[in-house]
């Protein structure tokens, strides 16, 4: 029997940090991934949370200023809450629209642990930068707690913390159990949230891990034959000086050039092919599409994007 399992990864650009926004958008993803539904894929969804996890990190963080018996909420905690509010609106939109076409599919949200390692070498670089912008006196009061600052010129002082790679997905069991019991999983959603293993406790590690290595990871682990990346470009796309380069179909070997000799932007293509790769190289038979959310049929048949197999 074919493998017709596909993890769909979400972009920013199906969210909003407006809550009325955020449920039109969804609508338009729901409208892709009841599409992949109705072609006879599994489906398992992971989404970023950006800018929902910096906004609700900043709301908590304000509430504590303005009630002392209130504390600011650890990362880990916000993590959480952003899968379960994106979850809410993404869900019901799938649900919605699945039921409108006249399939009935349970869809469920699972808030996902994801171990990182505490020797991750990204716990000494922090680069996610979040939350509001603050005074150099609160950005000293944070450096004094042991986190980590930025100044933007002209603006101020913001948050920035560490994006570690992920290692295993604890609730793994639960999503393959849906799996097989006919329903389509939110999952490891903004890259699932970090914790730390310590023994038999798991404890939330202040970090956002990057949603693409949690995605590729998930494909992996829920034995995927496809992983799906929908961002708001049809294609990867590299610019050097006034060139444009719009990536196809690469080889393994040709996407590990480009990221050999440093052509991708490290903050947002960098991830995508590099996750990419790192699911097609684990197990034979396996393809990576990277395109727009609009296209996610036509990409789920190989005919746009930039695939990688």
């Amino acid at each position: 029997m074919a493998n017709n399992k596909v993890v769909v990864a979400l972009g920013r650009n199906a969210f909003s940090d407006s809550f009325p926004k955020q449920q039109e958008r969804v609508k338009s993803a729901a409208k892709a991934i009841a599409d992949l539904i109705e072609a006879k894929y599994e489906v398992v969804i992971t989404h970023s949370n950006g800018p929902q996890v910096g906004m609700i990190q900043t709301a908590m963080t304000e509430f504590s200023r303005l009630d002392t018996k209130y504390t600011v909420a650890p990362m880990s905690v916000c993590a959480a809450m952003s899968q379960g509010y994106i979850g809410y609106d993404l869900q019901n939109a799938v649900r919605s629209e699945l039921l409108n076409r006249g399939i009935y599919k349970p869809v469920v949200t699972l808030i996902t642990q994801v171990r990182v390692d505490p020797f991750d070498k990204a716990f000494n670089n922090p680069t996610k930068i979040i939350g509001r912008y603050m005074t150099k006196e609160e950005a000293e009061m944070e450096e004094k707690k042991g986190n980590y600052v930025t100044y933007e010129e002209g603006k101020g002082f913001r948050r920035i913390i560490s994006s570690p790679m992920p290692i295993d997905i604890y609730e793994i069991d639960s999503i393959n159990a849906l799996l097989d019991a006919n329903q389509v999983v939110i999952a490891a959603g903004g890259g699932g949230i970090p914790v730390l293993d310590q023994r038999t406790t798991l404890k939330g590690a202040s970090a956002i891990i990057e949603k693409d290595f949690t995605a590729a990871k998930l494909a992996d682990m829920v034995d995927a034959s496809m992983l799906l990346i929908l961002t708001s470009s049809d294609n990867v796309v590299i610019k050097e000086n006034e060139k444009e380069e719009v990536l196809g179909e690469l080889s393994v070997a040709k996407a590990q050039e480009y990221i050999d000799e440093g052509k991708l932007d490290p903050l947002t293509n960098l991830p995508k092919i590099q996750a990419s790769l790192n699911f097609v190289v684990a197990k034979s038979g396996r393809t990576a599409v990277i395109t727009n959310l609009s296209k996610a049929k036509e990409g789920i048949a190989l005919k746009c994007g930039t695939i990688i197999k």
